[in-house]
């Protein structure tokens, strides 16, 4: 069934993942005439309730610290833990019990409990993720870590040594990877890939690279896929994002050795008209994130069709070269009207430098790749108002483009053997570029933030029409050498060389393949 087992580490992670997964439910049909276009066994285990009813949970595992939870509780409607009621332990004398206070639950999850109309949501009435949550989650799928507490200014979980210590501790104690997630994975008839959420410039970067390093030895040929957010550096003092860009680049460094596909994420500048969000609300943020990462991966749970894939596939198209893993998430917004229909084909149009997707002729199909206008990549600059030299475009390597919606329902299909066809006469310094259309719109649910705008500066509902790009380009090898710059000053001398080697050699990975000798890239 190509399962895809999800790991999320933290509560920005978990911020992306509650809405990935809210996604996930709404393409649930409930009628025997009605097939949905998702094939709902690859992120979705089937099982028994504590009631005998059958049951669909995410095949996931969501990992945060003490009172990053909220009001969800490992207890639910569906499942109770094994332990419950039972006498813990063998002391028979008396007991003296400290109870925290619970966090109360938000009127949005009281009104879904109770099968209302829940209220709309705002930046103020979302304080946790789990309070946007609309789905259920197996008690083995919640994993607090006490050790730590979130947002605590006494001891802060922000430097990358400190997360891989408590990863270290932990695994000593626990096994993480053979409990948390190996019954998960035991599960799986034929597991197509692991996927990770996790931030890269804080202390879930060294948790998360020791985490990736265990998947690898344990699951040596699966296709493991990173998602690295980084927070943006607005209003943050410079000695806070040298820590952060020195977390990171820590992060890359192992991350490189044993992830299969690494997207380093931050918030696109500038956002462009057709989206209007809250900076500050990791509810707005992590929503417009979801919608370029929910459709680029579409394809990998499609049924079969010309236009699914699985992350084996994807991978393989990505990194021609063997060493070219890290690659950037774009995204457009197709101009609509405020239902969330785009308009007629002849007024769909989308103005060239917003939503560049146009089928061109076989012979020179995307020979600069397609772009979109809403860049996920983090520059790597230390300075916060730095951007990326934009006289030329880098070249690119190789990219997926996954477009969605009534924009997509009249481009033309090539089956199979006209792709490998393409593919084979095309030129051999030109970008591999693979298209994936669906009619299936992104859904803008009702614990969603409404961030998109039609014309007219108009809230856009119900869905959205989308174009989503993965791509690997040169501009890869300028970051990193930027990085390595940057980091080397601030990184302990036992480790300094060490790291900028590492970084120096990933940089001159996306210089390979190419024969014009040119240095483009290393100035950006």
């Amino acid at each position: 069934m190509h399962e895809v087992i999800t790991v999320q580490l933290g509560q920005q992670s978990n911020y992306l993942a509650t809405h990935f997964w809210n996604a996930q439910e709404s393409y649930f049909t409930y009628s025997d005439d009605q097939q949905s276009p998702v094939n709902h066994d690859i992120h979705w285990r089937p099982g028994i309730g504590a009631d005998g009813s059958e049951t669909f949970l995410p095949r996931t595992v969501i990992y945060d610290l003490k009172g990053g939870f909220g009001s969800l509780r490992k207890i639910n409607a569906l499942y109770e833990t094994e332990d419950q009621g039972q006498a813990q332990g063998i002391w028979n004398g008396p007991t003296v019990v400290h109870k925290q206070q619970p966090i109360e639950q938000s009127s949005y999850q009281q009104s879904l409990e109770a099968g209302l109309e829940p209220p709309e949501l705002t930046t103020s009435s979302v304080r946790y993720w789990s309070d946007f949550n609309r789905v259920y989650f197996h008690p083995k799928s919640i994993i607090q870590l006490n050790e730590f507490e979130l947002n605590s200014s006494l001891v802060p979980f922000e430097k990358w040594a400190t997360g891989r210590d408590l990863f270290s501790s932990l695994d000593k104690e626990h096994d993480l990877v053979d409990r948390d997630l190996r019954p998960f994975i035991e599960e799986a008839d034929q597991m197509q890939g692991i996927q990770l959420f996790a931030t890269f410039d804080d202390a879930w970067g060294g948790f998360s690279s020791d985490y990736v390093e265990r998947l690898r030895d344990e699951y040596g040929k699966t296709d493991i896929w990173v998602w690295g957010l980084q927070d943006s550096f607005s209003g943050i003092p410079r000695d806070k994002r040298l820590l952060r860009l020195a977390n990171k680049a820590r992060t890359l460094t192992e991350m490189y050795k044993h992830a299969s596909l690494i997207v380093p994420i931050t918030l696109p500048r500038p956002l462009g008209s057709h989206v209007s969000l809250d900076a500050s609300s990791s509810w707005h943020t992590s929503a417009l994130v979801a919608s370029a990462l929910e459709s680029v991966t579409l394809p990998s749970r499609l049924r079969s069709g010309l236009n699914n894939d699985t992350f084996a596939g994807m991978t393989g198209l990505l990194n021609q070269l063997g060493k070219q893993s890290i690659a950037s998430l774009h995204m457009s917004v197709a101009k609509q009207n405020a239902t969330g229909h785009a308009g007629d084909s002849r007024v769909r149009q989308v103005d060239q430098r917003m939503y560049d997707v146009e089928m061109k002729d076989a012979e020179d199909e995307d020979s600069e790749g397609v772009h979109l206008d809403l860049d996920f990549t983090p520059s790597d600059q230390l300075e916060a108002d730095r951007r990326q030299n934009g006289f030329h475009q880098p070249r690119i390597f190789s990219q997926l483009v996954t477009e969605r919606g009534s924009a997509a329902e009249d481009e033309e299909r090539l089956d199979p053997e006209e792709e490998r066809e393409r593919l084979r006469r095309r030129n051999p310094n030109s970008p591999i570029t693979k298209r994936y259309h669906s009619s299936l719109a992104f859904p803008l649910l009702d614990s969603f933030p409404k961030i998109f705008r039609g014309d007219g500066d108009q809230v856009l509902e119900h869905t959205v029409d989308v174009s989503a790009s993965l791509t690997t380009d040169a501009s890869v090898s300028g970051r990193l050498k930027s990085l390595r710059t940057t980091v080397s000053r601030s990184i302990g001398v036992e480790d300094r060389e060490t790291l900028s080697n590492d970084l120096a050699e990933m940089a001159d990975e996306y210089h390979e393949g190419w024969s014009s000798g040119s240095d483009e890239g290393d100035d950006e």
